[in-house]
C-alpha cells in the first residue's frame, strides 16, 4: 500500500509539473498577443489601411507554414506577427510632417512593412 502512495504522489507531480508547464506557455502566449494587439492599435490609431494589414497578415501566414498546427505553431505565428508589426515602417519613423504622413497613409502602396 505504501509503495502504491509513492506510485500516487510521483504521479501527481508529474502532472503538477506539467500543469505548470502549460501555464508558462500559455503566460508566454498571452504576453505576445498582448503585444500584437498594441501593435495593431497603433497601426489603427495611424489609419492604416485595411489592405496594408491584410498584407502583414498573409506576409506573416506564408512564412509560418505549418501542414500540422499545433502549440508550437501558434506561438510561432505570434512571434512573426510581432516581428512583422514591429518592422512597419509607420511605427519605427519618428514623427514625420503632417503633409508627409498624412499622404503616405491615404496610399496603402507607399506603406512598406
Amino acid at each position: 500500500e505504501l509503495q502504491q502512495k509513492v506510485e500516487e504522489t510521483e504521479l501527481l507531480k508529474m502532472e503538477l509539473q506539467m500543469l505548470e508547464t502549460e501555464r508558462v506557455r500559455l503566460s508566454l502566449v498571452e504576453e505576445k498577443l498582448m503585444d500584437v494587439l498594441q501593435l495593431l492599435q497603433q497601426l489603427r490609431d495611424l489609419k492604416v489601411s485595411k489592405r496594408a494589414l491584410g498584407k502583414i497578415l498573409l506576409s506573416t501566414l506564408e512564412s509560418c507554414p505549418d501542414p500540422q498546427p499545433g502549440k508550437a505553431h501558434l506561438f510561432e505565428v505570434l512571434d512573426t506577427l510581432h516581428q512583422e508589426l514591429t518592422a512597419c515602417e509607420l511605427l519605427q519613423s519618428q514623427p514625420l510632417e503632417k503633409a508627409q504622413s498624412h499622404q503616405s497613409l491615404s496610399n496603402p502602396l507607399v506603406i512598406s512593412c
